[in-house]
């Protein structure tokens, strides 16, 4: 069964602040270390990312999923609900609202550390219809690989998986895959090498919307039945008796 929906959307508000302290975080050390050279500013934040992101998807997989990400949860509910898997609807906007919130504190306790000011917001623009379909691509290949992951029994693999799609996706996107409604409006809250403007986040989003979208009828095209295995997004998240439990259980028979 799965644990208490409390839980879970602790799990997925610090995970997912994380996951931002991690990529503001870098990305502020990055543009102090390497001032004038963008290329090894992007390498060390893409690197930092993979790592941070694969360590948060084992340290709090096991209880929520490690979602992080309001595309997902919601491709998680759409894929699942014919079946009876996966989040209900429910849970996805419960899901959402601590991944927003979470995004915002990553953010701002990635300004504290590096002694920025936290009120302010990002002014580095990101428009452009090339980097509208960056989005929409990098949404798509990475929904479409967390639930082929999980419809083939992959699971397991899912924390070094997604961990190097969005490190490569760093830099076969122009838009740095941000891919996540969540992470982008945290991203606001830095006025750094790894922020967004607000104007630009609309677009943003809409555009992983309609990457979500694709990646959810690629993937059912691709694996008809998938539905029956949206309850194991992006890890199985299942919790097991303990051994107390157990003895109880026994001891009542």
């Amino acid at each position: 069964m799965a644990a208490p929906l409390h839980r879970r959307l602790v799990a997925e508000l610090l995970g997912t602040a994380l996951l931002v302290t991690v990529v503001v975080g870098s990305g502020i050390a990055a543009q102090q270390l390497s001032p004038d050279d963008v290329g090894l500013q992007l390498l060390e934040n893409s690197t930092a990312t993979v790592f941070g992101l694969t360590v948060l998807i084992l340290l709090f997989g096991p209880v929520s999923g490690a979602h992080f990400n309001p595309v997902v949860s919601a491709a998680d509910w759409l894929l699942g609900r014919r079946a009876g898997t996966g989040l209900t609807g429910g849970e996805v906007g419960a899901y959402t609202l601590a991944q927003i919130a979470g995004a915002v504190a990553g953010a701002v306790l990635a300004n504290v550390m590096f002694d920025i000011d936290i009120t302010e917001l990002s002014t580095k623009e990101r428009a452009g219809s090339n980097l509208l379909v960056a989005e929409v691509v990098a949404t798509a290949g990475l929904v479409a690989l967390i639930f082929a992951l999980a419809r083939t029994g992959r699971g397991a693999l899912a924390a070094p998986a997604v961990g190097a799609y969005i490190g490569a996706a760093y830099w076969f996107t122009s838009s740095t895959s941000f891919a996540n409604p969540a992470v982008t409006i945290g991203r606001i809250f830095s006025d750094t090498f790894a922020g967004i403007d607000p104007a630009s986040v609309p677009g943003f989003i809409a555009a992983q919307v309609v990457g979500g979208l694709i990646g959810i009828a690629l993937v059912r095209y691709l694996f008809p039945d998938v539905a029956a295995a949206a309850g194991d997004v992006v890890v199985p998240h299942t919790t097991h008796p303990s051994s107390s439990e157990t003895a109880d259980t026994r001891s009542t028979r």
